[in-house]
């Protein structure tokens, strides 16, 4: 997976040299959590609660619904990371608290300030969840060798070593996000002998980061496993997310038994699936399908019968509109979540394995807002106009409380939702902004 990076410092997106240098500051937050949620997760950074400088907590926020976000910098507590995740993190990257030891602050490395801090990372991986936790292990070379964590926005040495610390934690996270600070901003070229070294000692997912400078080292890491965060080489244009994610996939597993993956046709799996979750269609494709699918906004697949590239829906008008890809856990399988337009199926159903599609609060907003927006004579959905909504929503939530028995319960309460979703519809809310509300709380 390809991790697109959100750093904020003052209310701005920036790039920093060595955690320190400006390089470069955009106003554009959001659209860019939208355009790279299209290619995996995105992390947000906040570098000014990573240095105890301030927070950028009010920028966050829209963030969180525009994209999948992992989000770190300056998580001191586990209500802090539980707050986040309620907020709608997908998962939580903590530093600098991992690895000091309160009772002993100040003390320096001498004193033994510094340690993994066990207590800690229990209570948070207990309250987020080991999968949705993070640990970033950002580390510098030292004099006699070998690599070092360094905390507080990269400021201070903690004596820690690398290797023998990401053992310590692994067992408390789903993940590692190493950071190579000396290369950090640099673009000189990822330093895989670390993400070997680190690849080789523990179980748990890992990402590299600092310094990447092309899309070749991408594929180098992801040939050892590792994922990669990408930064200023994304922001100065030297790597593009689409071709990233291309190299990042497996392609040796989608090429022909004894055929070499460099010279032969190489096809991976892709499984279609709408943003409610219902299974369209199954296809395949090389990467040049997948370079057009990110291009055209539009999923493409490879035709095996005719050895071509072919869009859906180019003919038929029945499109899918490409919302996000995802690779599986062996990246050997693509997950596109995308928008139909139509039928999927050539038989004309809805998918191509089920006759009808699935009712959902979703599709009932798709069937009101098209009647909405082209009202037919004598529409009774058209002609419910704002204060007429109202007025039916407070009176069938009072029959619904008054309702006596099952059946009258559910007939009264799908009036509810239908005369609820009408006045949603005309307000601009979207169904998934209430559902994920609610998932919201649920995480609180």
């Amino acid at each position: 997976m390809v991790i697109a990076s959100i750093d904020l410092q003052g209310g701005k997106v920036v790039q920093l040299r060595q955690g320190s240098e400006l390089v470069l500051q955009r106003d554009n937050a959001a659209e860019l959590a939208a355009e790279f949620d299209r290619y995996g997760e995105v992390a947000v950074i906040d570098l000014d609660a990573a240095m105890g400088k301030g927070s950028n907590i009010e920028l966050l926020r829209p963030l969180l619904r525009k994209a999948r976000c992992r989000v770190g910098g300056g998580i001191r507590s586990p209500e802090q990371a539980r707050e986040l995740v309620s907020l709608g993190a997908e998962k939580i990257i903590a530093g600098s608290q991992v690895f000091r030891n309160p009772e002993k602050r100040g003390a320096g490395i001498a004193g033994g300030e510094f340690a993994v801090n066990i207590p800690f990372l229990e209570t948070l991986a207990r309250e987020t969840g080991r999968e949705r936790l993070i640990v970033a292990v950002d580390a510098g070379t030292r004099a006699g060798g070998g690599y070092e964590i360094l905390v507080d926005g990269w400021k201070t040495p903690t004596g820690l070593d690398l290797i023998e610390t990401a053992k310590k934690v692994q067992d408390f996270c789903g993940e590692l996000l190493f950071t190579c600070v000396d290369r950090e901003g640099t673009m000189a070229g990822l330093d895989l002998e670390p993400v070997k070294a680190l690849r080789g000692a523990v179980s748990c997912g890992i990402t590299a980061a600092g310094g990447l400078r092309c899309v070749e080292e991408v594929e180098a890491a992801a040939a050892l496993g590792c994922d990669v965060q990408l930064g200023m080489a994304l922001y100065t244009g030297k790597i593009n997310l689409a071709e990233a994610f291309v190299r990042s996939l497996n392609w040796k597993k989608g090429a022909p038994a004894g055929e070499n993956s460099n010279t032969a046709e190489c096809l991976l799996p892709v499984i279609a699936q709408s943003p409610d979750g219902q299974v369209l269609m199954t296809g395949f494709a090389d990467r040049e399908a997948v370079m057009e699918s990110f291009k055209r906004g539009m999923l493409c697949f490879h035709s095996r019968t005719r050895n071509t590239l072919w869009m859906k829906g180019e003919h038929s008008g029945n499109t899918l509109t490409l919302l996000r890809m995802r690779a599986d856990c062996d990246r050997d399988a693509i997950l596109a979540v995308a928008e139909p337009t139509g039928p999927v199926c050539h038989t004309g159903a809805f998918s191509c394995f089920d006759t009808g599609r699935r009712y959902s609060l979703e599709f009932l907003q798709e069937i009101i807002t098209g009647r909405l927006r082209n009202p037919s004579p004598g529409s009774y959905t058209a002609a419910l106009d704002d204060e007429l909504v109202r007025e039916k929503v407070m009176e069938e939530a009072e029959e619904l409380c008054k309702a006596g028995n099952h059946d009258e319960l559910v007939w009264e309460a799908a009036d509810l939702l239908f005369f609820t979703t009408v006045l949603m519809t005309r307000a601009g809310i979207k169904v998934d902004e209430v559902l994920a509300e609610l998932d919201r709380r649920h995480k609180k």
